[in-house]
């Protein structure tokens, strides 16, 4: 027991006190982007479930490899808030509230969603990548997945997660999340496996792009430096 509990305060402890000490000065006041992103999510799951509300939902938030690109891209950052029809949206709004309320306080709510936006468009953009390759490609994919429906936070919430774990050095957690990713790779196969992969490697170039621009002498941890004091 001793040896988990010092493994979790050597993977957690930093990362759980920056979001614990945050939460106490300020509240929720700490994630506004969070909470409007668990609102916005609620909002369209309601609407998409009524008669009159699937239609323009679909309109504005859903993506499909066989539609046109620059319609798609239109779409992309919308439907990350779009839950999956086929999931429960508690999955959707838990993923929200923690993994992007963690990062909000961590990173800020602009690097969050340049994070998000980077794990989702890297997914939607292997679909069509993998069709053009063809199934018999071991990249590739079946045109049918084409017109499969492509919405959810689950691109953007393993792209937090994994990039928070760089960021914190984390890396048994960021280990444990690109394996689980694998696992569901090899055991479903399916449109959702490929992009979360696609995802997370693009998430892997971000963290070197960081890593090549922060200072030798920097931190990693998520508050903040503190200013040198005078003597």
């Amino acid at each position: 027991m001793n040896g988990l509990a010092r493994l979790a305060r050597t993977e957690w402890g930093g990362l759980y006190r920056t979001v614990r000490g945050a939460l106490a000065r300020r509240g929720l006041r700490a994630v506004p982007t969070t909470l409007s992103a668990v609102c916005l999510t609620s909002v369209l799951h309601f609407v998409q479930n009524q008669p009159w509300g699937f239609g323009p939902v679909q309109d504005i938030g859903s993506v499909r490899a066989e539609e046109p690109l620059g319609q798609a891209l239109l779409r992309t950052p919308l439907s990350l808030f779009v839950p999956a029809l086929d999931l429960p949206v508690w999955g959707a709004l838990l993923q929200i509230l923690l993994v992007f309320g963690v990062a909000e306080i961590c990173l800020g709510w602009w690097r969050t969603l340049v994070i998000a936006y980077t794990a989702t468009l890297a997914g939607t953009l292997y679909a069509r990548v993998g069709i053009a390759l063809g199934p018999l490609h071991p990249l590739g994919l079946p045109a049918t997945d084409a017109q499969v429906v492509d919405t959810g936070p689950s691109a953007a919430v393993i792209g937090l997660a994994l990039f928070l774990c760089w960021r914190h050095r984390a890396y048994l957690t960021g280990g444990v999340v690109i394996a689980a990713m694998i696992a569901e790779l090899l055991l479903k196969g399916n449109l959702a496996g490929k992009e979360h992969i696609a995802a997370i490697g693009a998430v892997l170039a971000l963290c070197g792009l960081s890593a090549l621009r922060r200072r030798p002498d920097r931190g990693i941890g998520c508050a903040p430096e503190a200013p040198p004091v005078k003597p």
